[in-house]
């Protein structure tokens, strides 16, 4: 969808008002990211919490171990436990 929109004046800014369909298209929810490129605005949905979680995984699983750093024996690996 491709709409235009008239600048309006809000308080000291200036805003935009969006329709309904752009927005449901887009994906966007309360909270929105904005960012200048190459003389345009563009608006972004906020990355959501766990985002790139699965590719890290990934990751970490190609390595071998899957661990950041080398499991520490403990006390309770070799006394407090038994199979």
């Amino acid at each position: 969808m491709k709409t235009r929109v008239r600048l309006v004046k809000m308080g000291n800014s200036r805003g935009v008002r969006i329709p309904k369909p752009l927005i449901e298209q887009a994906g966007l929810t309360d909270a929105v990211a904005l960012e200048v490129q190459a003389g345009a605005i563009v608006i972004r949905a906020l990355d959501g919490p766990r985002v790139g979680w699965s590719e890290a995984a990934a990751s970490l699983a190609s390595t071998g171990t899957g661990l950041l750093d080398e499991p520490t024996p403990t006390e309770f690996d070799t006394d407090g436990w038994t199979w």
